[in-house]
């Protein structure tokens, strides 16, 4: 089963067909909302809202385990994640679509792991390739067919959020070879892994990172970027549900 999990401006999807409104409570507390199974195009799947319903919950407050172990128990094999994120490197201008290849955590003091209530010891799961190779493909063609301009990898620098970067906080990312930075990546990616959940990013690029170019980042620009970008993000998730084995996929 696919599992579309929505962030910052992707808390709605009017063209689903809600069949059905799930309230799960798992060992790590409540997912961020109702879990909606839906239709699209025909095709089953399930959609969550990383910031809850009303964008109410900031990245650092995310019970990111409830989310993943409740998409796990229903059955999801398979995870769409939808980012809003700043460009750091030169190609990664406002309004570009990405699908990272890499992530480096700056992150702290989030829930990483399932471990303890898992098997009771430590387990260290291999991360070289935190994302699905097999997903991330799907990604790329369905962007190719919806015509949609797209960059085919990047690093993914995870930071602790809400608050923006400093300038300073940008150079030291560009410096460690990242090209886009957000604040919803991890512990995701990881605990999807941890569950054998096959996970891939879809990135909007909302906004230039702070100091690469003069002045201010401001909300404004951010949600006119969303704005214009939510409909590209729409066509490639439609193309790729239109993948005949997309509940099929392996890692």
């Amino acid at each position: 089963m696919l599992a579309i999990i929505g962030g910052s401006g992707f808390a709605q999807f009017p063209e689903l067909d809600v069949l059905q409104r799930q309230s799960i409570t798992t060992p790590y507390g409540d997912p961020s909302s109702e879990i909606l199974h839906a239709r699209l195009q025909g095709r089953e799947l399930v959609f969550l809202p990383r910031h809850g319903d009303g964008h109410r919950l900031p990245p650092h407050l995310i019970n990111y385990r409830a989310n993943i172990w409740a998409l796990k128990h229903i059955g999801v094999t398979d995870v769409i994640a939808l980012n809003a994120v700043g460009g750091i490197t030169a190609a990664m201008a406002p309004q570009q679509l990405v699908v990272p290849d890499q992530i480096i955590d700056y992150s702290y003091g989030r829930e990483h792991s399932f471990n303890l209530l898992l098997d009771n010891y430590v387990n260290h799961i291999d991360f070289t390739q935190p994302y699905s190779e097999v997903l991330r493909q799907q990604l790329l063609k369905a962007l190719s067919a919806a015509g949609s301009a797209h960059v085919a990898q990047g690093v993914y620098a995870c930071t602790q959020g809400p608050r923006l970067e400093s300038a300073a906080e940008i150079r030291r990312l560009a410096q460690d070879g990242c090209d886009i930075v957000g604040m919803t990546a991890m512990p995701e990616a990881a605990l999807a892994r941890e569950l054998e959940i096959n996970y891939a990013a879809l990135c909007l690029v909302v906004n230039w990172g702070a100091g690469v170019q003069s002045g201010q980042i401001s909300m404004a620009e951010i949600l006119a970027n969303l704005e214009q970008g939510v409909a590209q993000i729409k066509s490639c998730l439609l193309q790729m549900i239109k993948t005949p084995n997309i509940n099929d996929v392996q890692k």
